[in-house]
């Protein structure tokens, strides 16, 4: 394995960033000489969203497949990483976390060498540097939020190092935020207001503060958190798309004002996206392979028409709901997921019959018996590809973070009450029970809101890539994730008996990540994490 320097990086190493150096001057040697127009700083803001963020084929850094990750599903192949941090069969020297801190530390070093040369003169309109150098350092504090959040204490550099800043010491979590988030407010402000009429995918001033908001909720910033939130309603430049289940399929995926943070065809050249692929069933010469399926917990969690839990729901017995997830249910159930005896590509579809290409025993099929309906759009049954659009932060995971935020601060106001209930009437619950203003909720302590939020956060963005993250801010992981992976649930001799795909453990000591070996051979100034 090459020992590699992640921040001290030469300024002409651009890994997948070929057409980049694609210049009309073969003979320029320098970096002054490839990077001289507004096209050049497009090009190296577009191959740093694509090599980490937007790339529609690398299913290790793919937004959705992060729920495998979780308590939400299950990640068939072992190789893309999901699969053993979910059931913890890891350690130190588990090549997930060299790739994941690899591919952060080398975007890190390749983006201080990008903004240290966007002010140079050569760039003459100072507003198109601004804007440029502004969504480069708007992607450097995102690798800050993630490496922070997943391993902590990390080194922090906001230059092009030398070979000692790149062997210093990890510097605390508490510091980095503490100049991360005013930061990321200060570049926000630099921003424009408004989407881009091409690049709509690059940060714009209220995408980045949307991000900010995400990880002040993640950090415990509910102050920071409600008011960014509250920023981005009151703009009123985003809003929630009449119909949820439209939003994740070709009807609305890129016709909609609730995608804040896109991942659309500019994000990755125009090429194939895969999520049928990846996430829908194998159907006759279809090319699904169930790489990622929801669980018997995600199903479950799913509450009743009438917003209550499966368990407390006096129209039917939890067995029942337990038995048909289709009864009485959550509109978002049938918009997200489907599974046995449910119709797909005008076939009913039978897991337990061995001559249906989807029974659950299969290579290519589920193996909790369920699939994901959010991205897997049937025009993409017979064909190897598609050309989905993903919102990679939607206008309702602010609601729901104003709510959480508010909460959490023990201040449920009208604006948190009237978050959650435009997320649930959107979703199609019957307001005339599950409206948050009734009488009914006018006596719930604060424990009762913190329940309710994080389930609506579950169910309205599951697929979605944020579950592992909150099941680890919130520290129930260790709850929900020492338990086994199940799925489908059928009676047999009198008994409810699931379908059982793995055995999972969670250690306390996991909720921070380890720096593999080589990582602490090539960098002294880390410290391993407690634990490994």
């Amino acid at each position: 394995m090459k020992k590699l320097l992640y921040i001290f990086f030469l300024a002409f190493t651009f890994l997948g960033c070929e057409e980049f150096l694609d210049k009309k001057d073969p003979t320029a040697t320098s970096f002054v000489e490839f990077f001289n127009d507004e096209e050049d700083l497009r090009r190296v803001v577009y191959s740093s969203y694509l090599d980490v963020f937007t790339h529609p084929s690398n299913r290790k850094t793919l937004f959705y497949m992060d729920d495998g990750k979780s308590d939400n599903a299950y990640s068939r192949l072992e190789n893309d990483h999901q699969q053993r941090i979910a059931n913890g069969n890891f350690n130190s020297n588990t090549d997930a976390f060299l790739y994941y801190y690899e591919l952060q530390m080398k975007h890190l070093g390749r983006l201080n060498t990008f903004i240290s040369y966007t002010d140079v003169p050569y760039v003459e309109d100072e507003l198109v540097r601004q804007k440029y150098k502004s969504i480069l350092e708007s992607l450097r504090v995102w690798h800050y939020f993630k490496l922070t959040f997943r391993w902590g204490n990390v080194p922090f550099v906001l230059k092009p190092a030398d070979l000692s800043e790149a062997r210093q010491d990890a510097t605390p979590k508490d510091e980095i935020l503490e100049q991360l988030f005013p930061l990321a407010e200060e570049i926000a402000s630099r921003l424009p207001e408004d989407e881009y009429t091409t690049d709509k995918y690059m940060f714009n001033r209220y995408s980045l503060k949307a991000l900010t908001m995400r990880y002040a909720l993640y950090n415990e910033r509910y102050e920071m958190a409600a008011r960014l939130a509250k920023e981005i309603i009151d703009s009123k430049k985003y809003e929630l798309y009449p119909v949820y289940g439209d939003l994740f399929q070709y009807k609305a995926s890129s016709s909609n004002k609730e995608f804040i943070m896109h991942m659309n065809r500019e994000s990755n050249g125009n090429s194939a996206t895969y999520s049928f692929r990846d996430l829908g069933p194998h159907y006759r010469t279809g090319a699904g392979q169930s790489y990622l399926v929801p669980l018997k917990s995600l199903v479950d969690s799913y509450w009743t028409l009438q917003g209550n839990s499966i368990g407390s729901c006096p129209l039917h017995s939890k067995e029942e709901y337990e038995l048909n997830p289709n009864l009485n249910r959550d509109p978002r159930y049938a918009a997200s997921i489907m599974g046995q005896g449910d119709e797909f590509y005008g076939d009913t579809i039978d897991i337990y019959n061995v001559n249906d290409p989807m029974y659950y025993e299969n290579i290519r099929a589920s193996r909790s018996g369920y699939w994901f309906r959010k991205f897997v759009d049937e025009s993409d049954a017979f064909k190897g590809s598609g050309n989905m659009e993903y919102g990679l932060l939607r206008y309702a995971e602010v609601l729901l973070s104003y709510a959480e935020a508010k909460i959490m601060l023990n201040d449920v106001d009208d604006l948190a009450k009237s978050c959650i209930n435009q997320i649930r009437s959107r979703a199609g619950l019957d307001m005339t029970e599950a409206d948050v203003t009734l009488p009914k909720y006018s006596s719930f302590t604060q424990q009762q809101w913190i329940e309710l939020i994080r389930n609506e956060r579950r169910i309205e963005l599951a697929a979605e890539g944020l579950r592992y993250d909150d099941i680890i801010r919130w520290r129930i992981a260790e709850d929900v994730l020492n338990k086994p992976a199940l799925g489908h649930t059928q009676m047999i001799d009198g008994d409810l008996v699931s379908l059982k795909i793995e055995d999972r453990t969670f250690r306390t000591y996991n909720y921070l990540w380890p720096f593999h070996e080589n990582s602490l051979r090539v960098e002294p100034g880390l410290k391993q994490n407690p634990g490994y």
